[in-house]
């Protein structure tokens, strides 16, 4: 899940995306191609890659795999030539979603990501449909008991980030893009834990949906995300507590 906030947490405590392991990698291997395509295949100098490597290697990926990996994507071997696309549309509630994806197919994606949407009660995009309601941000994910509030306020915005927020069961710490390797050292050099990193996009403004549209929107999102070919689901809304609480139950 990528829409880092409460409800998120759903989806992990469903599992229905850490116990689809061949889906993760086909995630992972596809972000570690295209990034060695874009960047080069040395991680020392290429941080995208070196961070899909990382989290490669955190889902115990092996290191052949890598290898071939990144060996298609700076043209070693052969292998399919991803793009990368991003994908907008609207969800029940008048919410809005980003979807990035990487594919060797435009047609068959695009064709596929249109039905997902119009069977959760949303419709598919023109560029621009939905992207103006979010910002690029460089989103750091935080277990709750690796850090007090004091040291995320002295620690991260010190160090540069924008804001901290209290996401549940863990803290999100969002800075600019460029800052966000400054912040993560500054959090790295203090011993203080981090789940993830990521340049995403967050919302200017969050809809509260409730009932049949938080369940649909919530749908939406597994969907989309279980897709093979989307990399990073992102939305607008927010389920209040009580209301996560009945879907839960």
């Amino acid at each position: 899940m990528s829409g880092h906030s409460k409800w998120a947490t759903i989806k992990r405590k469903k599992g229905a995306l850490d116990a689809k392991r061949g889906k993760l990698f086909t995630k992972l291997i596809k972000e570690i191609t295209v990034a060695s395509r874009m960047g080069g295949g040395d991680p020392n100098g290429n941080p995208r890659l070196r961070k899909a490597v990382n989290d490669a290697k955190g889902q115990a990926m092996p290191a052949d795999t890598i290898k071939r990996a990144i060996q298609r994507g700076t043209g070693e071997i052969e292998g399919a030539n991803y793009e990368e696309i991003l994908y907008e549309g609207t969800g029940p509630g008048g919410t809005l979603f980003l979807c990035e994806a990487m594919t060797d197919n435009r047609n068959r994606t695009v064709a596929e990501i249109r039905k997902i949407f119009e069977k959760n009660n949303g419709q598919l995009g023109a560029g621009g449909s939905a992207q103006w309601a979010f910002e690029r941000k460089g989103i750091i994910l935080i277990a709750k008991d690796a850090a007090t509030e004091d040291q995320l306020m002295d620690i991260a915005v010190g160090a540069g980030a924008d804001d901290y927020s209290d996401q549940g069961e863990e803290w999100q710490v969002l800075s600019s893009v460029e800052m966000m390797e400054t912040v993560m050292k500054a959090l790295e050099d203090a011993k203080i834990a981090v789940k993830s990193n990521t340049a995403g996009y967050v919302p200017k403004n969050k809809k509260e949906v409730a009932g049949r549209d938080a369940e649909v929107c919530l749908n939406l999102v597994d969907t989309l995300d279980d897709h093979d070919d989307v990399q990073n689901v992102y939305a607008d809304f927010d389920v209040p507590d009580e209301e996560l609480a009945k879907l839960e139950g």
